[in-house]
């Protein structure tokens, strides 16, 4: 019985959920969750979703050597799990998050290192590979943060 008191007093001191937590979580979650479904239905080779690219394109995704497969897994499930346990106040968020980071440096390696279709490397592409790369800094500082104010347990 002292256990439970004891588990009830200390939810008892943890700060209030702020609103931005239910904004971020929400908002990184749903485009996490846009990275995921992107990974899953390249690998699934999903006829319908990867129809709108041309053959140069498909040959580059299909193409991939299983360790750029790994780090993009890594990458993209790191940030929607992570986006999750944020949205459950959990500080393992920061984990998963640190994770989906080392994914993108992975990825981004990759990128650089791999030939290309011109057709994807693109103004926009690049645009869409730093605003990837800000979003996963921010929700690493913002985990950390909501950690350091104890609103993350």
């Amino acid at each position: 019985m002292s256990e439970a008191f004891e588990n009830v007093a200390h939810a008892a001191d943890r700060p209030a959920t702020p609103w931005h937590l239910w904004v971020v979580g929400m908002l990184a979650t749903i485009w996490n969750f846009g990275g995921a479904l992107d990974y899953t239905m390249t690998q699934t080779r999903n006829e319908a979703y990867m129809s709108s690219f041309t053959q140069e394109q498909l040959d580059y995704f299909y193409g991939f050597p299983a360790w750029a497969d790994g780090v993009w897994a890594l990458g993209v499930w790191g940030a929607f799990i992570g986006s999750l346990l944020l949205l459950l106040r959990s500080r393992h968020a920061i984990i998963a998050f640190v994770i989906s980071l080392a994914g993108l440096v992975g990825s981004s390696i990759y990128q650089m290192m791999a030939d290309m279709p011109a057709s994807l490397s693109t103004p926009g592409i690049w645009v869409f590979t730093a605003a990837i790369w800000l979003s996963i800094i921010f929700l690493i500082w913002y985990s950390r943060m909501m950690t350091a104010k104890g609103v993350l347990h």
